[in-house]
């Protein structure tokens, strides 16, 4: 059974033994980030920091940094959620009277997918001023431009259909009343926000704080554009979602949050946001973002304040971007039916790494696939994706590597598109959100013939011919012109001759021809070969 708040959810750890409490005052300059991380690579609790410095609200922290709190916030394993989700939209089509009776468990969690609308709220449950100086908001890192918001729920609705998204977004505090919005490219909020601009209209914007977990995991899914946070939020706790009316602005917002910041982003206007302290190690670059004017603040009684910090892997997010993942990768074998898994590796950030094991029906199937999905909503913003064939572990990095090794040949199976949209936090380009991207095709090899055929001008026979023949081992040097034996064929009764090979490859059929004993293949040496003659 799942909760339906943040603070239920908190209660559930401590009763579990996952969760920690602090008296102890805890700076958010810095020490919040350093305590926390330190708890997350010892395998300790989550924390529930109740005095941080400077702060009447207390902090809670690394709620969602193990498989085990994962699975608690969800009431059962995530890959167990995405079979059942896959298998039933599978056997959906045509529906059945039969088949929908069989399946009632999972029917009753779409129609309580649906949000709703309610006239109160907890979450507005005390009206305080606009100070964002009175949350306890972190600076993580030493060479941060400033203090973040780092668990903000961004709230948008499309200006010209109404259509909900929710999405996290870093918010650097400039000011008790203003933050930078850093909406990255594609973003469903910042699509939002480019609406507003063509219509030359203010977007009301709230930002929701300590939702239950259910709400959050939908938040950081790579959902669909267009599809419900909230709508799916209800289907994975089985409970539709509560909105209510904000209080200083008009759009909806979520009932169960521990704080509601109220505010618009005005069209037109851009300020300097970040640095901030990134994946791996490197601070993603200061640049011009949108800005967050806050109205209002409204909360529950004695609210407790969620935070995140964003660093080197393993953090929190590991935790949530494998749980997002384990449910909704399956789904894309709705699209592509020869997928059979993908992953997504966080040690690369997740956006910068994906295997895809491939039932390859086709010569170069997994090509078309892998640029199916450089197309495809988040997995667009891909930098490198890897192919192989079904029955890979595609969770098992060894064995991708051993899958390059055995079928990646870089002539045929490696491409490079350059100059395409790269996520807006990737460093290694020297324009922001533009860059170059790979796919590595290393399924097993479909294609008409792994030797290449040489045709032998001077032999009188027409269907003489000789093979090149790959053999399981690589030669240290290639640099220089390799010498190879012919091998005798008893019906041509010819002698011994000895070939100097000047590069080879291997692959398709290459038609060359040679004279005086030498011969010139036109391709990348790889490995050592065996010449031999056959009819």
């Amino acid at each position: 059974m799942t909760v339906a708040a943040l603070r239920e959810f908190l209660y559930l750890l401590e009763q579990q033994g996952e969760l920690h409490r602090t008296e102890i005052e805890i700076d958010p300059y810095l020490e919040v980030t350093a305590v926390a991380s330190r708890a997350l690579r010892e395998g300790k609790p989550a924390l529930l920091i109740e005095h941080p410095n400077n702060s009447a609200y207390p902090l809670a922290i690394n709620h969602f940094a193990s498989e085990r709190r994962i699975e608690l916030a969800l009431g059962r394993h995530p890959d167990q959620i995405g079979e059942e989700l896959i298998s039933f939209l599978e056997q959906v089509f045509p529906p059945t009277l039969q088949f929908l009776l069989g399946n009632t468990p999972i029917l009753r969690r779409f129609i309580n997918a649906r949000p709703k609308q309610v006239s109160t709220a907890m979450s507005q449950k005390i009206v305080d001023s606009p100070d964002l100086d009175l949350l306890p908001v972190q600076t993580c890192w030493p060479g941060d431009g400033g203090r973040f918001i780092t668990y903000g729920q961004v709230i948008t609705y499309d200006p010209r259909d109404g259509r909900r998204n929710i999405g996290v977004y870093r918010m650097h505090v400039f000011d008790k009343r203003t933050t930078g919005m850093h909406w990255q490219i594609q973003k469903g909020g910042g699509f939002h926000y480019y609406q507003s601009e063509k219509l030359g209209k203010d977007l009301d914007v709230a930002v929701a704080l300590g939702t239950d977990p259910a709400l959050l995991l939908a938040t950081v899914a790579a959902l669909p554009e267009g599809l419900d946070e909230a709508m799916f939020a209800g289907f994975l706790r089985n409970k539709r979602v509560a909105f209510t009316t904000g209080k200083e602005i008009s759009i909806g917002v979520p009932t169960s949050a521990e704080f509601i910041l109220e505010g618009i982003v005005p069209t037109g206007e851009r300020r300097l946001e970040g640095p901030f302290g990134d994946h791996f190690g490197h601070y993603s670059a200061a640049a011009g973002f949108p800005v967050f004017h806050l109205k209002a603040i409204t909360h529950r009684k004695d609210p407790v304040y969620p935070a995140t910090a964003v660093g080197k892997p393993p953090m929190e997010d590991k935790f949530l971007g494998d749980a997002t993942q384990q449910i909704l990768g399956p789904l894309v074998k709705l699209i592509h039916k020869e997928i059979r898994s993908l992953w997504a590796y966080y040690e690369a950030g997740f956006h910068n790494l994906l295997v895809v094991a491939i039932e390859q029906r086709y010569q170069k199937e997994a090509v078309k696939a892998a640029l199916g999905l450089m197309g495809t909503d988040q997995l667009s913003l891909t930098k490198c994706m890897v192919m192989v064939s079904a029955g890979i572990d595609v969770r098992d990095w060894h064995a991708v590597l051993r899958e390059i090794r055995d079928n990646f040949d870089p002539h045929f199976d490696f491409i490079m598109i350059p100059k395409v949209p790269l996520d807006t936090l990737d460093f290694t380009s020297y324009k922001m959100n533009l860059g170059s991207k790979m796919i590595i095709d290393a399924t097993f090899p479909k294609r008409t013939s792994s030797r290449i055929l040489c045709s032998w001008s001077k032999w009188k026979h027409p269907r003489r011919t000789i093979f090149l023949k790959r053999q399981n081992r690589f030669s240290k040097n290639f640099s220089h012109f390799q010498t190879c034996r012919l091998l005798n064929s008893s019906p041509l009764s010819l002698p011994m001759w000895t070939l100097k090979i000047k590069r080879v490859i291997f692959g398709e059929y290459s038609h060359v021809s040679t004279a005086n004993g030498m011969c010139f293949l036109p391709t990348i040496p790889l490995s050592a070969y065996l010449l031999f003659i056959r009819e």
